[in-house]
């Protein structure tokens, strides 16, 4: 007798799924902060932190704040005991409390750009003279971008070994990993010109420094007078200066666009709408 049917497999054959291939770009070029001499590293320290002793820049820390959070966490016992001795010396120091907290000259805050976030915004508005940077910032790439950004907007910039060691504990913060100086400054005016001719100039391979125009950056006046200038001229002056065709050369004239048939994409999967029934 002859053997019976069998019935095919149930299981399916996988089918092996192709290995997806990702391109990336990697840079060529290594791009570093420009060294820095020794003897200019104790300049650039010693004159912003003279210059911040006596300006008196400090930023003042709101205690109550601390003393809320840290009742808060011990027994209802101790905190009453510490509430009545803390309202004892709000009667004998009625003008400590009254200082809040935040930056003691705040017009003196106002012309500098502390933290990395904060010299990176005011270096994309071309807003700075002067960029320093701490070294032990780390990774290292916190910082990195401010190569180019700082070169593009040709402004002064460089690598400053313990700028933060140095200069946070004068100002009252914890560390200082980048600081800038803006363009209306006028309490570090003599400072930036005394410290930009110590600055390396940096080197990126696709943009070419311009170290004399962070120079010309210190005088506000003369651009500001041009600026008026323009601001004054008006519209009737400024189109006389329109770039007229040169003879035998046709003026180019741009044609509407007319669609004349849409033609659906066939590889488009389309859904059917919820409320319709698909015919079979």
């Amino acid at each position: 007798m002859a053997a019976a049917p069998q019935a095919p497999g149930r299981g399916s054959v996988r089918k092996t799924r192709p290995l997806t291939v990702k391109t990336s770009l990697n840079n060529p070029y290594t791009v570093c902060w420009s060294a820095l001499d020794r003897e200019d590293m104790h300049f650039i320290l010693q004159t912003l932190e003279d210059r911040f002793k006596s300006l008196g820049l400090q930023k003042i820390e709101d205690k109550k704040k601390k003393k809320k959070q840290f009742l808060k966490k011990q027994s209802p016992d101790k905190c009453s005991t510490e509430v009545g001795m803390s309202e004892e010396l709000k009667e004998k120091h009625p003008e400590d409390n009254e200082q809040g907290s935040g930056w003691t000259p705040v017009s003196v805050r106002k012309q500098l750009a502390i933290g990395v976030n904060e010299v990176t915004r005011a270096l994309e508005r071309n807003g700075l003279l002067l960029v320093l940077v701490c070294k032990s910032a780390k990774p290292a790439l916190i910082t990195s971008h401010l190569i180019q950004l700082s070169l593009s907007r040709s402004v002064p910039a460089c690598q400053v070994p313990r700028l933060s060691e140095t200069l946070a504990p004068v100002i009252g913060l914890k560390c200082v990993l980048a600081l800038g100086f803006r363009k209306d400054t006028t309490a570090f005016i003599d400072e930036v010109k005394a410290i930009i001719p110590r600055v390396p100039s940096l080197h990126v391979p696709w943009l070419q420094g311009r170290p004399e125009e962070s120079m010309e950056n210190l005088d506000t006046a003369s651009l500001e007078s041009q600026d008026k200038e323009i601001l004054e001229t008006s519209f009737e002056d400024l189109s006389k200066h329109k770039r007229k065709p040169v003879e035998g050369q046709q003026a180019i004239v741009l044609q509407p666009l007319k669609i004349k048939k849409v033609i659906p994409n066939p590889n488009k999967i389309r859904k059917p709408p919820k409320g319709k029934k698909t015919s079979k």
